[in-house]
């Protein structure tokens, strides 16, 4: 049982990488049913599209079904697992969301979560700006400075976004836009340069 819209599988083009069934296989375990049940549809028409040496992703841009139950979610592999925490991590809900991202930079994420990880950090929740700085502050981010570099148009744009949330939501608890996570993360970490528009 896959998720389809239109005919496709949903997050289809999102894991180039991966074995397809592996892909399929994970997949079937995403519940139909949808948060506030909003309806049949699982993701909305928006996608995100990036690249990974010169491979196109493309994944949409929110998740809408409910989360998979923890006793189905300990039983899979470890990519699939992967695969999910990716996947979930474009939920509507922003809990699920940094639960899902905490987890992926828990484990030994292979470099193909890169776009998942780099996607979430340009959106409002604080709290997974703070997880992923925690994360990778004092590791080596070449990879995701190089996945950063290769999308610098998209890049620039989430670094956009993120000051556009700061400017709204965060401004008063950091005044300094200097100490704000948001922008640590995607200077010291993502490779931003100082000087961006």
């Amino acid at each position: 049982m896959q998720i389809l819209v239109d005919g496709d599988c949903v997050f289809g083009n999102g894991f180039p990488f991966v074995d397809e069934e592996i892909v399929n296989r994970a997949m079937s375990n995403i519940p139909f049913e949808t948060y506030s049940n909003i309806g049949t549809r699982v993701t909305n028409d928006m996608d995100v599209e990036y690249f990974m040496n010169l491979v196109r992703i493309r994944f949409p841009y929110r998740l809408y079904a409910v989360e998979i139950e923890d006793s189905v979610f300990s039983k899979l592999e470890f990519t699939e697992r992967m695969i999910l925490h990716c996947v979930y991590s474009r939920s509507c809900n922003g809990f699920v969301r940094e639960k899902h991202i905490t987890a992926l930079l828990a484990e030994n994420s292979p470099d193909w979560t890169i776009p998942y990880i780099v996607k979430v950090c340009d959106e409002y929740v604080i709290e997974i700006l703070q997880a992923v700085y925690e994360n990778l502050k004092d590791r080596n981010t070449n990879k995701f400075k190089n996945f950063c570099a290769e999308n610098w148009a998209m890049f620039c744009k989430s670094y956009n976004r993120m000051i556009s949330y700061w400017n709204e939501f965060y401004r008063s608890d950091y005044y300094r836009y200097e100490e704000y996570v948001g922008r640590k993360l995607f200077i010291e970490c993502f490779g931003a340069k100082r000087n961006m528009l």
